[in-house]
């Protein structure tokens, strides 16, 4: 990952049209080949950025100071990102090697262990295939099968936002392209669901589930166990 603090001037143009004027930011080019663009404030969220597949050109603008041209998966013919340097305080590159990935949880696992034994709270009649069903872009929490055999994927969170739909969603696409498993629906079960990401997963037909952490460690008794 290259990371640059520069003054530094910003303009986005393609689906719509975006401008930053000078300003101290952080550039951040990562090896996946997203540029993103960052200002001392606004949490994690860029002010303005290019996603990967993006070819990132460093050239010189007409009066001489440095000028980045990041185009996106269209090439020039598409969205294009210009950054004009006005000045680089610093430059630095690090190899941030392999990432594991997102580790869920001590709660999030545990409520993911509980579903899996006890796959009917989710939804009457399912029943569990497999824990953390692989797929191309990562695992599906659970597969399941419904009363009439048809399958079921399950993507748990204990706050299921736009990104749990948008998630589940990516999963859906490609289970339902392996002709033994589709079709596949999916269920999107959580502690608590906001507004907008149920809404969203109506319109996409992906059932919501509610699921109580507490009432499912209540299923989880030790007495019931024999180790």
């Amino acid at each position: 990952m290259r990371l640059v603090i520069a003054r530094c001037q910003v303009d986005y143009a393609g689906r719509l049209t975006a401008h930053l004027p000078m300003a101290t930011r952080l550039i951040m080019v990562k090896n996946d080949g997203s540029v993103l663009v960052h200002s001392d404030g606004g949490s994690y969220k860029p002010l303005n950025w290019m996603s990967p597949p993006a070819k990132l050109r460093e050239g010189v603008a007409e009066d001489g100071r440095v000028e980045w041209t990041v185009h996106g998966k269209d090439g020039p013919d598409g969205d294009t990102l210009r950054i004009l340097i006005d000045e680089v305080l610093s430059d630095t590159t690090h190899d941030l090697g392999v990432d594991p990935g997102l580790q869920k949880d001590g709660v999030e696992k545990h409520l993911q262990e509980l579903l899996a034994e006890h796959p009917s709270t989710i939804a009457e009649g399912l029943t569990l295939v497999r824990r953390e069903y692989p797929t191309a872009i990562g695992p599906v929490d659970l597969m399941c099968r419904d009363s009439v055999s048809a399958s079921v994927a399950v993507e748990i969170k204990r706050k299921a936002t736009i990104e749990s739909v948008e998630q589940l969603t990516r999963y859906l696409e490609l289970l339902n392209r392996d002709p033994r498993l589709k079709p596949v629906r999916g269920i999107l079960a959580a502690q608590s669901i906001v507004p907008q990401a149920r809404t969203l997963a109506e319109d996409r037909g992906i059932a919501c589930a509610v699921v109580d952490y507490d009432a499912l460690r209540g299923l989880d008794s030790p007495e019931d166990r024999l180790f």
